[in-house]
């Protein structure tokens, strides 16, 4: 009798282990399923760096920086071995204070870049500048995706990015970005740009899912400090060679050739 008890009650031990079984079974698949769905609704970002990659400006915000340091702090035009290419224009800007031996304060800092916005259209007018091959047919193919968010990630000041965009009839293409006000150094400017496309988008927006298109190997470094992707593009002042040294996800002679970014979107 002891016997037959016990098998029943064993039978109903299996049987609800086999139940409790079958939920979390059930359960890890609906959370699955779950997560796929969450996953399938983030948004793809891709980030456009500027000078170099949608336009060149001809000189135009070089001619304005290297003045404004003259306007602002009345310093007689002195050559200066200041690097420009894939920096910050903070940067840019505190290494051409130094180089005219002028401390890097906040007010003299906000001194040189008032000077240099009210500058940047005047030389923008004056200098020979174009957008870059490829660039407006890729935007247009961009806003014709769905999952597909567009935005910035770039060194220009902010102002100042809008305000070569706005010559050249971009600007109100990219409604999120990271820009150069803030920051000496790209990665952290990465690190804004995608909290900014996080904010934008209600944080659907995973870094794996993110594409950073420039011109230099730190567009390429500050795009991996994010876990981004990279298609660098041999419009500015760095050969395929020198890019692909820094083994980008794709390297493009232009923007032109912009079909192979869409297959991989």
């Amino acid at each position: 009798m002891y016997q037959i008890a016990f098998g029943i009650r064993r039978r109903k031990a299996d049987s609800w282990a086999g139940f409790l079984g079958y939920v979390a079974g059930q359960y890890q698949i609906a959370l699955q399923m779950a997560t796929a769905v969450q996953y399938s609704d983030m948004k793809t970002v891709v980030f456009f760096d500027i000078d170099g990659t949608l336009l060149r400006s001809g000189g135009a915000g070089k001619l304005a920086m290297m003045t404004a340091v003259q306007e602002a702090f009345g310093v007689a035009p002195t050559p200066v071995e200041v690097p420009f290419s894939g920096r910050t224009d903070r940067a840019i800007m505190r290494d051409l204070l130094h180089a005219h031996k002028i401390e890097f304060t906040s007010d003299n800092f906000h001194r040189l870049v008032e000077t240099y916005l009210q500058l940047l259209p005047e030389c923008l007018q004056r200098m020979t500048g174009r957008v870059l091959p490829g660039v407006l047919e890729l935007l247009q193919a961009l806003e014709r995706l769905d999952h597909v968010a567009v935005g910035l990630l770039t060194g220009n000041l902010r102002r100042g990015a809008q305000t070569k965009l706005g010559y050249f009839g971009l600007a109100e293409r990219f409604p999120f970005g990271g820009f150069g006000d803030v920051h000496f150094d790209r990665n952290s400017v990465a690190r804004d740009a995608l909290a900014a496309a996080q904010c934008f988008l209600n944080g659907s927006c995973a870094p794996e899912r993110i594409w950073v298109i420039g011109d230099t190997p730190l567009d390429i470094e500050c795009a991996r400090h994010i876990g981004a992707r990279v298609l660098a593009v041999a419009t500015g002042t760095h050969t395929l060679e020198q890019l692909a040294a820094h083994q980008p996800d794709l390297l493009l002679s232009d923007l032109r050739q912009y079909g192979l970014l869409l297959e991989r979107l």
